[in-house]
C-alpha cells in the first residue's frame, strides 16, 4: 500500500446469513493479521413493512455487542460503529456502555454517531422523530459534560442529568473520536464543528465527495478547529473481479488494481479512511448468498487489500 491510499478497514459480519460467531471471529483475526486499521458495524434496529430497505438490514445484530465480542478476540485493530443513532438511548446510557468498551479495548474504539432517518424505529425507542437536528446537538454537548469529569450534571431541552459522580474515565482521553454521519449541510458543517470527523454512506457517488468534505471542514474553519485534524471516513461495498470490466465498470468494481485507483481518487478529494463493508454485497449479505461463498470471497477481498498482500 502507499501512502497516496487512505487508511483500510473491513466491516464486520453483522447482518445476513454469514453473520455468525465464527465467520466474525475468523474475519476479525484475518483482518488484523493482515493489518487493516479498523473493524466496523452498524445499526438497523428494525426494517419496518412498507421500507424499500435492501436485504441486508432485515437482520443486523447490535453494533456495541459485536464489537465487544471481537473486542477480546484481537489486540491492535480499530474497532468503530458506523453508525448508532444516538437518540435511541439517553447520553449517560452511551456513555457507560461506549466508556467500557474502550477500556475493555484498550483505546481501540471510534463512535460513529447520527441522527437518524426511518420513523418507524423512533416510534419504536418512543424517541421524537422531530427536532433530531437540536437534540443531536445537545447529545453531544451531554457527552462532553458527562467525560469531562465528576461530579457531572447538564439540564438542557431534551437531557437531564441531576449533579452526580459518572465514575468511569476511557482510555482515550477525553473521550474515543466521534464521528457523525449525514450529508445534508448542517449535518456536514456539525460534523466538522463538534466532532471528529465524519463518516459517508456507501449511497454516496464517490465521485462527488469533494464538496462534502469540504462543508465539513468549512464546519471546522468556523468553530475555530483545525479542519486537518479530522477524519473523513467513507463506506465502500467492493465488486472485485478478475478481469477488467471494461467501459461500464462502476465505482469499486473490476480489478485490484482498478479498486485500488478509486480508492485514490477518494484519498485526492479528502478522504483519510475507508472501510470495506461486505454486509452490503449482494454476493455476501444478501439472505439468498451462499455462506460457504460469501467467506471465501470476503478472505478474497481481506488478501487483495491488506497492507501486504499474502498468496
Amino acid at each position: 500500500m502507499t501512502a497516496d491510499l487512505p487508511k483500510i478497514g473491513f466491516g464486520l459480519p453483522v447482518a445476513g446469513p454469514w453473520a455468525t460467531p465464527e465467520i466474525v471471529a475468523d474475519t476479525a483475526g484475518l483482518a488484523e493479521t493482515l493489518g487493516y486499521s479498523s473493524l466496523w458495524t452498524f445499526q438497523r434496529v428494525l426494517s419496518p413493512a412498507g421500507r424499500d430497505l435492501e436485504p441486508p438490514h432485515r437482520a443486523v445484530h447490535d453494533p456495541v455487542v459485536m464489537l465487544s465480542y471481537v473486542a477480546g478476540l484481537t489486540s491492535t485493530i480499530g474497532l468503530g460503529t458506523a453508525t448508532l443513532c444516538a437518540p435511541f438511548v439517553a447520553p449517560v446510557l452511551l456513555a457507560k456502555t461506549v466508556t467500557s468498551l474502550d477500556v475493555m479495548s484498550g483505546g481501540r474504539l471510534t463512535i460513529g454517531l447520527g441522527s437518524g432517518w426511518i420513523t418507524e424505529e423512533f416510534t419504536a425507542a418512543g424517541v421524537p422523530f422531530e427536532r433530531r437536528g437540536a437534540r443531536l446537538d445537545e447529545y453531544l454537548r451531554c457527552l462532553d459534560v458527562i467525560w469531562a469529569g465528576d461530579p457531572v450534571s447538564f439540564e438542557g431541552d431534551f437531557y437531564t442529568l441531576p449533579v452526580s459522580d459518572f465514575g468511569l474515565r476511557p482510555a482515550q482521553r477525553p473521550h474515543p473520536p466521534i464521528l457523525l454521519g449525514g450529508t445534508a449541510p448542517a449535518a456536514l458543517r456539525r460534523a466538522g464543528r463538534a466532532a471528529q470527523g465524519w463518516i459517508g454512506s456507501s449511497g454516496l457517488d464517490l465521485d462527488r465527495i469533494g464538496p462534502l468534505v469540504e462543508t465539513v471542514r468549512s464546519g471546522a474553519l468556523d468553530a475555530g478547529r483545525d479542519p486537518a485534524s479530522l477524519r473523513i471516513v467513507v463506506r465502500c461495498v467492493p465488486d472485485l473481479v478478475d478481469a477488467n470490466p471494461g467501459p461500464r465498470r462502476g465505482p469499486l468494481q473490476g480489478t485490484r488494481s482498478q479498486v485500488l485507483d478509486d480508492l485514490v481518487s477518494l484519498r485526492t478529494q479528502g478522504v483519510t479512511e475507508v472501510f470495506f463493508d461486505l454486509n452490503l454485497s449482494r454476493r455476501v449479505g444478501f439472505p439468498d448468498a451462499d455462506v460457504g461463498e460469501a467467506v471465501d470471497y470476503s478472505r478474497q477481498v481481506l488478501h487483495a487489500f491488506a497492507c501486504e498482500p499474502r498468496n
